[in-house]
């Protein structure tokens, strides 16, 4: 047996057929992308080179511009709404006694949902005459707002869907790094007189500073892939007030046959995401590096 595993032909057994998926399905995908992003094509047709042209209309298409400034208000929302509150009750979970499980699977729920049942189910909350959203509302005497149709709370409704969707995963991560946090730190607090917001400043996040920069890091890549919860609940509408820029590439590709264009959005929408997350990743190492000199 010990000389079987010597042989470099088992291993090879074990690589190559996870070698050639992960090319089949990876890397020829890409290289095909990256080939078909410099042609005029339309699924049917033999593709026609025409160089930078896709690239050129991208930067000049005013609808696509609309969609790129969607997706920096998508991360934007993340890194200053949706991460310090799912710090909040994160820190609010910790602090429970009794029934933590249940708050913690309860939070996790949603982001284990289908994103076409999360998108019905608060099309429904959105329902401007019968949705309950509403009917909270008009208890107030507050008129009903068309939360998908408006184009003032569209972007609102959605980016609130979204963060509900997906928050209950981040708390888990960063409820996990709180309580590994040695008791004995928030003891010697107790004794010391600081109250719990003081041990949540200056105790626990800056504990779980590494976490949160996970999470934030995650936040603007799920961010820059945002597609399905738009699709559903307004499919980029109305009037483009929710459209971002894999829904946009989507429209083009599949409604509208531009398959060229489409995979030329499609590599703009990586290298955003590459330099984005490049850009935070050499902020925070040379933050870090400051701190340990």
């Amino acid at each position: 047996m010990k000389d079987t595993m010597r042989h470099p032909g088992v291993y090879s057994l074990f690589v190559v057929p996870t070698l050639f998926l992960y090319v089949l399905f990876f890397v020829y995908p890409m290289i095909t992308s990256l080939v078909y992003g410099f042609t005029d094509w339309n699924g049917l047709n033999d593709p026609r080179y025409i160089g930078f042209g896709n690239f050129e209309e991208a930067f000049g298409d005013d609808d696509f511009i609309n969609a790129i400034y969607n997706n920096i208000v998508f991360i934007l929302f993340a890194a200053f709404v949706q991460v310090p509150l799912i710090v909040f009750f994160a820190i609010l979970i910790s602090g429970v006694k009794r029934f933590q499980g249940f708050y913690k699977t309860t939070v996790f729920v949603p982001s284990i949902l289908s994103t076409s049942v999360i998108g019905i189910l608060w099309g429904f909350i959105y329902q401007p005459e019968v949705g309950p959203l509403n009917r909270a509302l008009g208890w107030f005497g507050i008129e009903p707002i068309y939360w998908l149709a408006d184009m003032k709370w569209a972007m609102f409704a959605v980016l609130a869907t979204n963060a509900w969707q997906w928050m209950g995963f981040f708390i888990v991560l960063v409820l996990a790094a709180i309580l590994a946090i040695p008791k004995e730190l928030n003891e010697a607090a107790d004794i010391d007189g600081a109250s719990g917001w003081h041990k949540a400043i200056h105790i626990t996040v800056p504990l779980i500073h590494p976490i949160i920069s996970v999470v934030i890091m995650l936040s603007i890549a799920g961010a820059m892939k945002v597609v399905d919860i738009v699709l559903v609940m307004t499919n980029g509408g109305p009037v483009g007030s929710t459209e971002v820029m894999a829904s946009y590439m989507v429209t083009k590709a599949i409604n509208y046959g531009e398959y060229g264009y489409g995979t030329a959005l499609s590599i703009v929408i990586f290298v955003f995401a590459l330099l984005l997350t490049a850009m935070y990743q050499l902020l925070i190492v040379r933050r870090q590096g400051r701190v340990e000199l």
